[in-house]
């Protein structure tokens, strides 16, 4: 199948490597990838969206500034029917929105209006949520707000992690452009204005962000931990006067003073907080390796008292 539209696509992370994959496979024609360089103090755990991009053929940029002259005329030069956003981490500006003349389109990682802004899986599963998805919307002057065009929903199950998610989210967008693409390429696509009034920004994160407060139920610190855990920073938080990161944890039934470290009757660790206890399954001390709660205790306190 081809599909009779230029396609300039800017795109990173796992969502990026797998929507630009799809484009791919499409036989869209695609004459510019425009991406990021690696922060060399982030883990890169995704897809290169450049190594892709270049083992297609593909030109490749990779602008400090996306919006800078230079670049907008590079991709007035590329002629675009079509430019997509995929988890591109720099927000467009009109000049870049109104070059190609069958609109610009962003597929934002969450279910729009919900959740707009930056991390939303982060910030959904710190919330609890139990759905989110994927959405390919029209871009605009500003963030996820322009008309929706499709939307696909995914799971969030009680052990999903943002990684886990994240890969949900790929393979929900890869079905929501191979349903979408051949329409909006035609003309034929639908267009839905959001309910503004439901919408929500949530700002980025950062590590500092990943900080547990035990005064909040254990359920609510669960959330927080499955949120940041690896490839992300981590949740972490003093126990007995020392910086540790949870990387895993359940929530267990009883009492104890928020922060408080407890044992438990099978000789698990557990933590205190505003509601029930949290049991520490699998933590670090600050730099090093991860090990099992009860391995970490053992070590705290050798007769694990």
């Amino acid at each position: 199948m081809s599909i009779p539209a230029r396609c300039v696509v800017c795109a990173y992370q796992e969502v990026g490597h797998a929507a630009l994959s799809e484009l791919i496979e499409l036989g869209v024609e695609i004459p510019l990838v425009v991406t990021h360089a690696d922060d060399p103090g982030e883990e890169r755990w995704f897809g290169s969206v450049a190594d892709l991009a270049v083992g297609a053929g593909i030109p490749v940029l990779v602008p400090d500034d996306p919006n800078a002259p230079d670049v907008v005329e590079t991709l007035t030069k590329a002629r675009p029917d079509l430019l997509f956003s995929f988890y591109f981490r720099k927000l467009l500006r009109p000049p870049i929105l109104e070059l190609p003349r069958l609109g610009a389109l962003n597929l934002h990682g969450s279910l729009l209006p919900h959740y707009r802004g930056r991390a939303p899986v982060n910030w959904a599963i710190l919330h609890g949520e139990s759905e989110t998805g994927v959405t390919l919307h029209y871009m605009d002057a500003k963030p996820d707000h322009g008309d929706v065009v499709g939307r696909r929903a995914v799971a969030i199950e009680r052990d999903d992690t943002a990684l886990s998610v994240t890969r949900k989210l790929a393979a929900a967008g890869r079905v929501l452009l191979r349903e979408m693409v051949p329409r909006l390429a035609a003309g034929t696509a639908p267009r839905e204005p959001q309910d503004h009034v439901a919408a929500r920004y949530f700002g980025g994160r950062s590590a500092a962000d990943g900080e547990i407060d035990w005064a909040q139920p254990a359920e609510s610190i669960r959330n927080l931990v499955r949120a940041v855990t690896r490839p992300w920073p981590g949740a972490f938080g003093e126990i007995a006067g020392r910086r540790v990161f949870v990387w895993w944890a359940e929530v267990r039934s009883g009492s104890a003073s928020p922060g408080a470290l407890v044992v438990g009757d099978d000789g698990a660790p557990l933590v205190g907080t505003g509601e029930g206890l949290l049991e520490l399954v699998e933590v670090s001390g600050e730099g090093g390796a991860s090990v099992s709660g009860r391995e970490w205790l053992g070590a705290r306190v050798p007769d694990g008292s």
